[in-house]
């Protein structure tokens, strides 16, 4: 007689003893009552692929990726999904019954189910979205912001040749503006996205003048740590709808959680206490 394996992930990077992941699907495994493990796992850059194609024959059925391998595991899998190769990373893995290693990618899934889910009202069509930074992050919220409607992404960072970069990618609808043009660019958005790391705790502020955000805006940051970035906090006093990024956690790990263990998780207030502990 065979006994079916329980299933094991596990997020992988280097370093990862910071992940809140393994946190997260294992309070998703215990509120269902599934079988399986979840873990972190920190993989040399030397090891990577030997390491991918040793863990199904664990009983690995997947992975997260986290940095700095989003972008290697796009060059180990087998195949890879239409949106992360617009993308260009990858932070899911699944490793499939015929052997085979399928690389996704669903950052901005996450990022638009968070707005969905915190600003039901958010209408993306209503104008142009301004969004700050032009690294992973922001191609995946850009891809999304187009792909739900978005008229037009307004996209600046420190460095113009990566924002350059990201508007020969994605096309017209991308229009690049200088760094110290940010503050300008705001008036008349509908939506302000801020991708870079500026406003986490340890990082320098996003030393933005935001006196163009006013209350018909919704802005979010996908710094989660502070979950209130000096960007929510000034936002919220000039009466702009605000939505923190811990939210995008949480939803991009669903797919992954459903594909792996078989249902599709909810992201409910007992689960944003769970993450934050």
């Amino acid at each position: 007689m065979t006994l079916s394996r329980i299933p094991l992930a596990a997020v992988i990077g280097s370093p990862i003893a910071h992940s809140r992941s393994p946190r997260l699907f294992r309070h998703w495994l215990r509120k269902y009552g599934m079988p399986g493990h979840y873990i972190p796992m920190e993989v040399p850059a030397e090891r990577l692929e030997e390491t991918l194609r040793l863990l199904p024959d664990l009983g690995f059925v997947g992975l997260n990726v986290t940095i700095p391998y989003k972008e290697k595991v796009m060059e180990i899998a087998d195949q890879v999904s239409d949106r992360a190769t617009l993308i260009g990373a990858a932070n899911t893995l699944i490793f499939r019954k015929d052997g085979l290693i399928h690389a996704d990618n669903t950052d901005g899934y996450g990022f638009v189910e968070n707005l969905r889910q915190s600003a039901p009202d958010w209408q993306p069509e209503a104008g142009p979205a301004t969004v700050f930074g032009a690294g992973g992050a922001a191609r995946a919220v850009v891809a999304s912001l187009l792909d739900v409607g978005v008229p037009e992404v307004r996209l600046t960072n420190r460095t113009r040749p990566r924002a350059e970069k990201l508007r020969e990618d994605f096309g017209n609808k991308v229009q690049v503006y200088d760094w110290v043009q940010a503050g300008n660019i705001v008036e008349g958005c509908a939506t302000v996205v801020n991708t870079t790391s500026l406003g986490m705790t340890g990082k320098p502020e996003l030393r933005v003048p935001l006196d163009a955000i006013g209350p018909d805006m919704l802005v979010t940051d996908l710094v989660y740590t502070p979950l209130e970035t000096r960007l929510l906090r000034e936002a919220k006093e000039q009466g702009a709808q605000t939505v923190d990024g811990l939210g995008m956690l949480l939803h991009q790990a669903v797919p992954g959680f459903e594909r792996w263990f078989g249902i599709r998780p909810e992201v409910d207030e007992a689960t944003r206490r769970a993450i934050l502990g």
